[in-house]
């Protein structure tokens, strides 16, 4: 994906043909991608990237070891 708006349309897309296939596990997984995705776009508006999961983790666990960032 280029975009974030890309991917949450990419992610819709496979949610309706998960639903339609019965596979429940892959639509849970896709619909908490997808939320984690609409809430990073909601904070960072003028961002357009994809981000990755490390990025949509830290976004949801900023306190948590992997995401903290230190000033030398």
């Amino acid at each position: 994906m280029n975009t974030i708006d890309e991917h949450i349309l990419k992610d819709q897309s496979e949610i309706k043909s998960a639903k339609a296939e019965g596979n429940d596990p892959k639509v849970r997984h896709l619909t908490e991608e997808l939320h984690s995705l609409e809430e990073y776009k909601e904070h960072h508006p003028e961002d357009k990237h994809d981000p990755n999961a490390l990025e949509l983790f830290c976004e949801a666990n900023p306190d948590e070891p992997e995401c903290l960032v230190y000033d030398d």
